[in-house]
């Protein structure tokens, strides 16, 4: 369960990095209400996985998380580059991300 809380909080990560995109340095109300939604589940989330998780490998997988997912939806929704060395860089982050789950307890 706590695994899953981290995975979800990343997620949440991603979506308020993304948020932020939309809010317009914060001059755009629901975006804004939105950004700071998320940054709360994603925050609450964080801390009920520290509990039980080493925080160097919670805070490492959460960001990493969210900066997968920010680089995607970059991609996807705002037609940044998908360059193969922007991707071979991504796959880094995602084998570590997955390394420190392997190698957690």
């Amino acid at each position: 369960m706590v695994w899953f809380s981290l995975f979800v909080a990343g997620i949440f990560e991603t979506v308020w990095a993304v948020g932020l995109k939309y809010t317009h340095g914060f001059t755009r109300l629901w975006p804004t209400v939105g950004t700071f939604a998320a940054m709360a589940v994603s925050f609450f989330l964080l801390a009920h996985a520290m509990k039980s998780l080493p925080i160097g490998t919670a805070y490492a997988i959460w960001t990493g998380i969210g900066a997968v997912g920010a680089v995607f939806l970059g991609i996807v929704l705002f037609g940044e580059p998908a360059t193969a060395p922007r991707l071979i860089c991504v796959g880094l982050i995602i084998v570590g991300i997955i390394g420190l789950k392997v190698v957690s307890h």
